[in-house]
């Protein structure tokens, strides 16, 4: 991956003869709430809660736009269903950089890829002035009582789940610092403790694991040192071990100084590093394996699991899922302006890593040639699963951008699709069907819930799929297009 400098200092329309898919791409600001959207189908009377989603929604100022997806300003969506019956709203979540974009017609602070100075000049009296733009538009957790959104910065923004009004950043009370955090915090199998990695960048960087106990305090229990630190999105659990995946997509710290340029902009792709995976005994921040395999990228860990004692020695595996890239050029093909421009984008697929814990051998092998992203599984994080969700593409040249949802069974290899022209859903959610309603508690035994565009309509939707099948059971309508999103969740039972 190289930078680009296409685009920094201007609007970025969408062609009219763009593809389909770049409807995905254009800004959202208005806000609204619908008592019962449009049912078509039927919604099982068994589901019932909230799904909410975060994403980007406001890519432009009248003068400017920002230069990546991952830039575009946070806005919050929650559907909210019930007795077969779907209400919507959604907010823009209050930040000082959707501020600036909203009242000030700028774009005000640093982003992912985006200088807010468009001329050297102003880049030159700004290098060392950066401050948070609270962009959280990456993800959702609960911390206790509290629910926030989440961006790689660590800087959660607190907000209603009701109203989806913000409430404020949720600062930490600790001193664990660091500059960067996966958005994908995830919970100890064994504990339910909040476990994530921040990276802290310095002469000597550190990847830092941490321990969240219900609060906002933070413990260190690993650190795992780096000359030249790798760009880490997310990172995976299992019942007794952390396990951090570092791509060859890495950054000389004094790059950021030296150079001014927006945060991405500093890393390279360095295929001859390889892939470094790390595995960390989580109850005592032993690091037990510390090795390299071949260069590849990814932003999602699809989940990871622990078969103990079945190496050839008798050591543990650890088998590990993600959603892989040949390298790190998905990062400049979700630049804004090539997005809305039509161009391709390269696909994922998933991809199986077994490591072996005493002595740090690792195989891998491709779980299926159907591409897969923004992947999902059924089980809780660190237990075994068979299912992997995703969004998948229907060309695998990535022509028409993410356009199908995938089921892959990784003990066979067989995969299902959803598919439907001109229709493009985002991060499927598996919602179980609970004991009451008759479930057996397989990981299939459910529905999927995915936020989609169709593009001819000119509307999003919320789609309900039958988990086993992928057959369409049920969607409500939403009055205006959702720009694509990344993460959410599904809360049963909760009153609307």
């Amino acid at each position: 991956m190289s930078s680009t400098t296409t685009g920094t200092g201007t609007r970025v329309p969408i062609p009219p003869e763009s593809p389909g898919f770049t409807a995905g791409f254009a800004s959202l600001d208005a806000e609204i709430d619908v008592a019962s959207l449009p049912v078509t189908g039927s919604i099982p009377n068994w589901l019932r809660g909230t799904l909410l989603r975060n994403g980007p929604a406001l890519f432009d100022t009248s003068r400017r736009s920002f230069r990546h997806w991952f830039d575009g300003q946070a806005m919050l969506h929650r559907f909210a269903i019930a007795d077969g019956t779907v209400s919507y709203r959604n907010r823009v979540l209050v930040t000082p950089g959707s501020t600036a974009v909203r009242e000030h017609d700028r774009i005000g602070y640093a982003e992912f890829a985006t200088d807010p100075c468009a001329s050297l000049f102003g880049r030159f009296f700004t290098r060392f002035r950066r401050e948070p733009s609270g962009n959280s538009n990456v993800n959702i957790t609960r911390v206790g009582k509290q629910m926030v959104a989440l961006t790689e910065p660590p800087m959660p923004v607190e907000f209603d789940p009701e109203t989806l009004d913000t409430v404020g950043v949720a600062e930490y009370q600790d001193a664990v610092g660091g500059a960067t955090s996966t958005a994908h915090p995830l919970t100890d199998p064994r504990t339910g403790d909040l476990i994530n990695v921040v990276l802290a960048f310095g002469r000597r960087s550190e990847y830092r694991v941490t321990r969240q106990r219900g609060t906002l305090t933070r413990e260190v229990i690993a650190a795992v040192r780096s000359d030249r630190p790798g760009y880490l999105h997310s990172f995976a659990v299992t019942e007794r071990y952390v396990v951090i995946v570092v791509h060859p997509l890495v950054v000389n710290p004094l790059s950021f100084v030296l150079h001014g340029r927006p945060f991405i902009d500093n890393f390279r792709w360095n295929p001859a590093t390889g892939t470094r995976i790390v595995v960390i005994d989580t109850a005592t921040g032993a690091i037990r394996v510390d090795t390299t395999t071949g260069a590849c990228f990814a932003f999602h860990h699809i989940n990871a699991f622990d078969r103990p004692g079945t190496s050839d020695d008798g050591g543990d595996i650890v088998v590990l899922d993600l959603s892989t890239y040949q390298d790190a050029s998905i990062v400049d093909a979700f630049r804004l302006e090539r997005l809305r421009a039509g161009h391709a984008i390269p696909v994922p697929r998933p991809t199986r890593f077994t490591v072996a814990v005493d002595d740090g051998s690792v195989t891998s092998r491709q779980l299926s040639a159907e591409p897969l992203e923004l992947p999902r599984v059924a089980v809780s994080a660190g237990r075994e699963h068979r299912f992997v969700f995703g969004c998948g593409a229907s060309d695998a040249a990535g022509s028409n951008f993410l356009d199908q949802l995938v089921r892959v069974d990784c003990t066979t290899g067989a995969a299902l699709t959803w598919n439907e022209p001109g229709t493009y859903p985002g991060e499927p959610v598996v919602v179980a069907r609970p004991a009451r309603a008759g479930g057996t508690g397989a990981e299939d035994d459910g529905v999927v819930l995915s936020v989609a565009l169709d593009v001819a309509a000119g509307t999003s939707c919320l789609l309900v799929l039958d988990a086993a099948t992928l057959i369409e059971l049920a969607r409500a309508t939403v009055p205006h297009t959702i720009p694509f999103g990344f993460h959410g969740g599904f809360s049963g039972d909760r009153a609307r």
